[in-house]
């Protein structure tokens, strides 16, 4: 099934409720293996479907994974990092693997989703540095960031990296997202938060580059950073420009009123 069918989809769900028996049973668990750059294998767990689409292994996540092992030493290196909308929280394990400080890894309350995450991280344990403390939450965008920087020492002052990876489409959430952004990435120069998407829905593609103009007015400088064409279209029976629905945009934002 395709991004643009799932949309669909969820807005019918919301309006006819069916008899309990007619939909056919939930789809299976899936599995993706993913080999590091360092060498380590990560075998991912998906959900089998939701309609939060956490049932994929995002083309940003990937891209994100790759450009966090090229600046491991100014992003992840003993820092704090916080992903959100994390699903199978790929970037985040790899950010543990590479020597991050502390890790929380969160997406949507949803009991499907937060098993998931944990499952990820509980296989992951083999190539986790000993101990590590991962931790994993479900959290609301724009909700209260207390629950997420309370597993921070006191004085952290927040997190030194955030992670969204294939966040934009959902056009309603970017205030809510820009929200929880300023309420987390921690007041310093080299505090990142690194926002990376693909135009899944190319028509939309404007609506999707919004969420930079919110960033912008809540204070954010906003850098492009990274512009990598895919081998492969994700959903290849959607309809729309196939060269934007292969490329991945990755942009960091930083706090404007902080001299660089």
């Amino acid at each position: 099934m395709s991004l643009q069918e799932d949309n669909e989809d969820l807005i019918d769900s919301a309006i006819f409720v069916e008899p309990s028996d007619y939909y056919p049973p939930p789809k299976p668990a899936t599995f993706e293996s993913r080999t590091l750059p360092t060498g380590e294998t990560l075998q991912l767990r998906l959900v089998g479907h939701n309609p939060l689409w956490g049932h994929h292994l995002w083309n940003g996540a990937q891209v994100v994974t790759d450009y966090l092992h090229d600046h491991a030493k100014d992003l992840v290196m003993g820092r704090n990092v916080l992903e959100l909308g994390a699903g199978a929280g790929l970037p985040s394990l790899a950010a543990a693997i590479w020597g991050a400080e502390h890790v929380v890894l969160t997406d949507y309350p949803d009991e499907d989703l937060v098993d998931n995450m944990r499952s990820n991280v509980d296989a992951a344990k083999d190539v986790l540095p000993h101990r590590f403390p991962i931790v994993v939450q479900g959290h609301v965008w724009g909700a209260s960031a207390e629950p997420l920087l309370s597993d921070l020492g006191s004085g952290s002052g927040g997190f030194d990296t955030l992670i969204l990876a294939d966040l934009l489409f959902n056009h309603s959430q970017h205030a809510a997202l820009t929200s929880t952004i300023r309420a987390t990435l921690k007041r310093s120069e080299s505090a990142k938060a690194l926002v990376f998407f693909t135009p899944y829905t190319p028509w939309k593609y404007d609506k999707d580059m919004a969420f930079f103009d919110l960033a912008k007015d809540a204070g954010f400088r906003v850098t492009q950073v990274v512009k990598r064409v895919m081998d492969k279209l994700m959903f290849k029976d959607d309809r729309g420009d196939e060269l934007l629905r292969r490329t991945v945009f990755g942009y960091e934002l930083t706090w404007a009123d902080i001299d660089r």
